[in-house]
């Protein structure tokens, strides 16, 4: 973690209390109108201002860029292979007292493209280990998911803000680096990613007399079915990821060969 008191910095907590803090969000799929609806959840008094190239200016909740940018937090919601060419795009239009956040799912090459390409902007690079098919699930219960922090450049009242609102949702916060939570993630999500492509491909579906254990299996093919782009995107971005296929393909060619082989043997010509 790198908490930078010498940053520029506006009083956070005051502007909560009095119905002035502004949240500028670019990008709105899926996941970016998810952060939308929870952000009117839990800071109902925060005035929300999207950018989209895909909606059109309504001065209700979408914008143009330059109000987006000006607002005191700008979350960046955009596909990870956009990053680079947004941050270019928004860096030079943003305050320089405004905190940016990343709350991409690679963390180690998006916290490298803003310290080089906004090294005086304060920024929070962030993940949620959830996302709108967990919460639907869960019914809008967010107790006990997880939300990683992993790099920024944050003073202590501005961190203190971060980390509070994220306790106050009944959200866990868990502190790793860049390179550990990509690694780990490419073990989890990344891998459910796979399966989950490689099922959905295959068009394997639900039946009458599905076991339990196979119907979580589909749980979590229905929870990554739509998300191609993510997925590309993860596995071109986290260079943990190959290393996972590579081993996902030892065991497979392991199964095959020697277990599945040995009960054709004994009990299957």
């Amino acid at each position: 973690m790198n908490n930078n008191d010498q940053q520029p910095h506006f009083d956070i907590h005051a502007l909560a209390a009095q119905e002035q803090l502004s949240i500028g969000m670019i990008g709105y799929g899926s996941f970016g109108a998810f952060l939308h609806q929870i952000a009117q959840r839990f800071l109902s008094t925060a005035k929300v201002k999207v950018y989209s190239d895909k909606h059109s200016i309504d001065q209700q909740t979408f914008y143009n860029l330059n109000d987006v940018v000006s607002c005191d937090i700008v979350i960046l919601a955009v596909p990870i292979s956009a990053y680079e060419q947004v941050l270019l795009d928004i860096v030079p239009k943003m305050r320089p007292n405004s905190v940016l956040v990343d709350v991409a799912t690679v963390k180690h090459y998006t916290t490298q493209l803003i310290q080089n390409l906004s090294p005086k902007c304060a920024y929070i690079a962030l993940h949620p280990m959830f996302g709108p098919e967990s919460y639907r699930k869960r019914g809008g219960d967010l107790s006990d998911l997880r939300v990683v922090i992993t790099d920024n450049t944050l003073n202590e009242q501005q961190y203190a803000f971060f980390s509070q609102f994220i306790e106050n949702t009944g959200l866990l916060l868990v502190e790793k680096t860049s390179k550990k939570h990509d690694q780990e993630l490419a073990e989890t999500l990344f891998l459910t990613h796979f399966i989950g492509q490689i099922i959905s491909k295959g068009n394997f579906e639900r039946t009458e007399i599905d076991t339990v254990s196979f119907a979580y299996l589909m749980d979590s093919v229905d929870s990554v079915r739509h998300d191609d782009q993510l997925f590309k995107d993860v596995c071109r971005f986290n260079p943990y990821c190959l290393e996972v296929i590579e081993r996902f393909d030892e065991s497979d060619r392991f199964v095959r060969n020697t277990m599945l082989g040995i009960e054709r043997e004994e009990g299957l010509k």
